[in-house]
């Protein structure tokens, strides 16, 4: 069973699988109302399992809930964003007509 947390104090969300870190999801806050997501990395021993999608789903779920508008400068994020619109509205108004 995976839990997704973030460890705010080291700017990243991580997913635990098993009680063990097997991927996060680095970010920064810019003034407390934008979170830029940086990089995405999984463990090469957990990778094709959809962990990657499952961080970043919850990441954004709580920068969302935390109403925080997303800039997704990592690939992964950008293309997950792409894949589920629901979070469009949620981007960095400057960005957002490039995911419409």
């Amino acid at each position: 069973m995976s839990e997704v947390r973030n460890a705010a104090e080291a700017h990243r969300y991580e997913i635990v699988e098993d009680g063990v870190v097997a991927g996060f999801a680095e970010y920064m806050e810019v003034r407390g109302d934008r979170i830029v997501f940086t990089h995405t990395e999984i463990d090469p021993a957990f990778e094709g399992k959809g962990l990657g999608s499952a961080l970043i789903g919850a990441a954004l779920e709580d920068a969302r809930d935390r109403e925080q508008l997303i800039v997704p400068i990592c690939p992964f994020v950008a293309k997950y964003v792409h894949k589920h619109t629901e979070f469009v509205p949620f981007l960095d108004e400057r960005i957002r007509k490039a995911f419409e």
